[in-house]
C-alpha cells in the first residue's frame, strides 16, 4: 500500500495554509477560488491571536477535559481509564494506556509559514485508538504521524487522515527502531542498532527506504526534539543536531564535555514549540539549557526540580521545585530572578509518587503549571516578575496536562 496520495493531498493542503475546524460560515456557492481569503479552511475559524486549550487528564479516574484558554471554560471528553501519560503535536492530544493509545482533536492549531501564522480553532473532536501499549511515541509534522511501538516497530499515518475525524489505514515501516521516528524535512529521521554499538542515523522517505545514512552515530539514544534548526537527539555524550539545507541531511554533535555522570544526562527536553532552546534536568537539583543556535549547554544549579521549561529568546527559565514555588532563572548568569508563592503544596511528593509529575507548558506570553492535588491549572506571567495572571479551578485532578493551538 501507498501513502502517496494521501501525502500529496496533505502537501496540496499544507501549501494552501491548510489545517481544518469549526463553524465559520462556508462561502457562498457562487463564490469563486479567486474569491476565498487566503488561509480560509473548510469548516475552520481563523482567529487574529493564538487559541490555546490545554488537555487535561486524571490518570487515577481516567476523566478528561479541553481548557480553552480564550474563554476559560472547561470541556468535558470522553474518560480514558488507565491513561498513563499524554502528549501532544501542537493540535491532537495522545492519551496513552497500556492497551493502546486515543487521539482526541483539540480544536486548536497553529499553521507556520515562517513569515506569517494562521491561527484555526475547531471543534474538539474524538479521533479514534491506535494501537500500541505502554511506551508507544507519537510523532507528527504537516503531513504525516508516525506511531512508534515499544517493539521498535512503526507505522505511518496519513494526516490528512486524523485531520477528517479518523486514525486511517497506517503504512508498516520496514525493520525495527532503536527511538521514535521524528517526522522532518519531508522525510524520516530513524535510528537503528546492531548490537551494542551506538545507534545508527538514517534519514528514510516516507515509506521507509533509505535515503542517506549520517555521521555521527549516537550512543544509547534518549530523547528528542523539533526546533527550526532541525531536529535534536539526545545521546550519551550530549546531543547530535540533524539538519536540512537544500534537500541534503547532515548531523552535528552538540557535546557535554568531558566526566558529565549518567545521572545527570539530558534524556527529555521541554521547549516552547518554535523555539531553539530546550530545557532538561541535569540530575536533581539542575537544569540543562541547551542553545541550538549557539550549540551549546549551560548547567543552570536550581534548587530540587519538579519540571523546567522556557519561552527561550532572552525568557527566564522556568523552574517548579519541590517547595511548590515556580523559580525563574536568567540562564546566562544561573542567578535566580524571581519566585511565585507556592503553587502546589505537595511538590516534593508529586515529583516522587507514582503518578505523572506536574510540567510547565510555555506559549509566546504565559506558563502553565497544573497542580493535581489542588485541582487547579495556575497561567504565569513570565515576562511580569511570574505573575500569576489567572487560576482555574477544575471539577478533575489535572495530574496530566499539553498545550495546543501553539
Amino acid at each position: 500500500m501507498s501513502l502517496a496520495p494521501a501525502l500529496l493531498t496533505a502537501v496540496l493542503l499544507t501549501a494552501g495554509c491548510a489545517g481544518r475546524g469549526d463553524d465559520p460560515e462556508p462561502p457562498s456557492k457562487s463564490a469563486s477560488s479567486s474569491a476565498t481569503p487566503h488561509g480560509y479552511v473548510e469548516g475552520a475559524t481563523e482567529a487574529a491571536e493564538q487559541q490555546s486549550r490545554l488537555l487535561l487528564g486524571d490518570s487515577a479516574t481516567g476523566e478528561t477535559r479541553v481548557l480553552d484558554l480564550i474563554t476559560g471554560k472547561a470541556h468535558t471528553t470522553a474518560p480514558r481509564p488507565g491513561v498513563t501519560a499524554l502528549t501532544t503535536d501542537g493540535r491532537f492530544g495522545y492519551f496513552h494506556g497500556s492497551d493502546g493509545t486515543h487521539v482526541l482533536d483539540s480544536g486548536a492549531w497553529m499553521v507556520d509559514h515562517g513569515d506569517h501564522v494562521h491561527y484555526y480553532r475547531a471543534k474538539i473532536q474524538e479521533v479514534g485508538e491506535l494501537p500500541g501499549g505502554t511506551g508507544t511515541n507519537v510523532r507528527s509534522d504537516a503531513g504525516v504521524t508516525v506511531v512508534t511501538g515499544a517493539d521498535g516497530k512503526a507505522r505511518v499515518h496519513a494526516r490528512a487522515d486524523l485531520e477528517k475525524g479518523s486514525t486511517g489505514t497506517p503504512v508498516g515501516l520496514p525493520g525495527t527502531y532503536a527511538a521514535p521516528v521524528v517526522p522532518y524535512a519531508e522525510h524520516l529521521v530513524a535510528l537503528t542498532e546492531d548490537g551494542d554499538g551506538p545507534a545508527k542515523v538514517n534519514v528514510l522517505d516516507r515509506s521507509g527506504k533509505r535515503v542517506a545514512p549520517l555521521e555521527p552515530e549516537c550512543a544509547d539514544p534518549k530523547g528528542d526534539a523539533v526546533t527550526r534548526r532541525g531536529i535534536v537527539l539526545g545521546c550519551a555524550d550530549g546531543a547530535l543536531l540533524v539538519h536540512e539545507d537544500d534537500g541534503a541531511f547532515s548531523a552535528e554533535e552538540i557535546p557535554y564535555g568531558e566526566g558529565l555522570p549518567k545521572t545527570e544526562r539530558a534524556t527529555e527536553f521541554r521547549l516552547r514549540p518554535g523555539s531553539t532552546t530546550l530545557t532538561a534536568p541535569a540530575g536533581e537539583d539542575a537544569v540543562w539549557v541547551l542553545d541550538v543556535t549557539e550549540r551549546t549547554w549551560t548547567r543552570v544549579e536550581t534548587g530540587p526540580v519538579v519540571a523546567a521549561n522556557t519561552a527561550g529568546e532572552g525568557a527566564p527559565l522556568l523552574v517548579l521545585e519541590t517547595d511548590g514555588a515556580l523559580h525563574g532563572y536568567d540562564t546566562a548568569t544561573g542567578k535566580k530572578t524571581a519566585v511565585t508563592r507556592p503553587l502546589l503544596k505537595n511538590a516534593s511528593e508529586a515529583a516522587t509518587g507514582e503518578a505523572p509529575a506536574p510540567v510547565i507548558e510555555v506559549d509566546r506570553s504565559r506558563a502553565y503549571v497544573n497542580d493535581p492535588a489542588g485541582r487547579r491549572v495556575h497561567e504565569i506571567d513570565y515576562n511580569d516578575d511570574l505573575r500569576v495572571a489567572r487560576t482555574f479551578d477544575l471539577d478533575v485532578r489535572p495530574s496530566l496536562m499539553v498545550e495546543t493551538g501553539r
